[in-house]
């Protein structure tokens, strides 16, 4: 059930097939490390954790061109755990995120520089592409990995994709969940500006909207400067037909060895009406070419439907790079939520006991 942030959305580095105009590159992120949980159901935790600063996936991406600059596209996404080897795939039984050997990703299409893309299979999301990947207005990207993902004390929001008394990745960040019989446009780059839209079909016979879902996403990046917005709507069969919506904006600015990012994101489930809103505020700071600063500090907060429950958390991380690929780092997390609330960090796959939560992390992490 462990799923792991998404981070690094696009890495990977090329690797030359037979065919002069074609290319299949394979690509993967690596990270383990100690954590210390300060309140996991009311004890305190020591593991080794792995997909943490960034998850451990293994994929392939190809493309052939075709003439006149039309190319067809391909990728596949393997998400494991580096502790014990096995797949990591979606905690849902539905059939809108359920998963397998590519759970992460597995799609493909045609591609124009002039007119975008067509893609289909099992996509992310405009949550994901635009405010993660486009755009890089979450902390989570830079400062805490999966730690800095969202959670806390909203198990009212009833979400069908997370572990029982918590409200895991409630927002769609983090690239656990994809969305499986999807059809996606992406535009091509407009002088900075990007849009698409995505439909994943449910499959269920009698019931078109059955288990389907809905996202859009805008963005503009150049130069220092990128904002972006996104909508993601996914209908889930054991809401009755209901969904779970969300929709966020954010901006990220580059200033010297500076970069600084801003992020709003709403969650609601339509089937109970509870809702939760969160801001996010976070920057990064190169001291050295090898070393690195970051922290962040998140508000979250519900309406009625998850008890009025608010939460404050604060992220730090110092990184060092060993090389271009591989990089140690020390972090820390901590999350108060008000009282008679129970404190939940994402990744942690346990919440407090209490209404306060710490984590502490020694790791290490690889690209290829």
């Amino acid at each position: 059930m462990k799923n792991k942030c998404a981070l690094a959305v696009a890495i990977g580095f090329a690797v030359p097939v037979a065919h002069a105009q074609s290319s299949v590159e394979i690509f993967g992120l690596l990270d383990a490390g100690v954590s210390y949980i300060s309140n996991q159901g009311g004890k305190s935790n020591w593991q080794m954790a792995d997909g943490i600063a960034v998850p451990n996936i293994f994929g392939f991406k190809g493309t052939e061109d075709l003439g006149g600059g039309l190319k067809a596209t391909f990728r596949l996404v393997n998400q494991f755990s580096l502790g014990n080897g096995s797949i990591i795939s979606s905690p849902s039984n539905s059939s809108v995120t359920s998963g397998g050997l590519f759970a992460r990703e597995a799609w493909m299409g045609l591609s124009s520089e002039r007119y975008g893309s067509v893609t289909m299979g099992r996509q992310q999301d405009f949550m994901v592409d635009t405010l993660l990947a486009d755009v890089g207005a979450d902390s989570a990207l830079y400062v805490g990995g999966l730690y800095n993902f969202r959670d806390g004390p909203f198990a009212g929001l009833a979400l069908p994709d997370s572990p029982p008394n918590e409200a895991y990745d409630f927002d769609h960040m983090n690239g656990s969940e994809s969305l499986a019989n999807s059809v996606k446009y992406t535009s091509a780059d407009y002088s900075g500006f990007k849009f698409g839209g995505l439909y994943a079909f449910g499959g269920t016979a009698g019931n078109f909207s059955q288990n389907s879902a809905t996202s859009y996403g805008i963005s503009y990046a150049k130069g220092p400067l990128a904002v972006g917005a996104a909508y993601t709507n996914v209908k889930y069969a054991v809401l009755e037909g209901d969904s779970i919506r969300n929709w966020g904006a954010g901006a990220r600015y580059a200033l010297g060895n500076a970069l600084l990012t801003l992020l709003y994101t709403n969650t609601r489930n339509t089937h109970n009406g509870a809702a939760v809103n969160m801001v996010e505020a976070g920057s990064t700071y190169r001291m050295t070419p090898a070393f690195a600063l970051g922290a962040n500090y998140m508000y979250m907060w519900g309406n009625a439907g998850v008890d009025n429950n608010h939460a404050h958390q604060v992220n730090a991380v110092a990184q060092y790079s060993l090389s271009k690929r591989t990089l140690v780092y020390a972090e820390t997390s901590y999350q108060i939520a008000n009282e008679g609330a129970n404190a939940a960090i994402c990744g942690t796959f346990g919440p407090s006991s209490s209404n306060h939560q710490f984590v502490g992390r020694l790791g290490i992490q690889t690209k290829f």
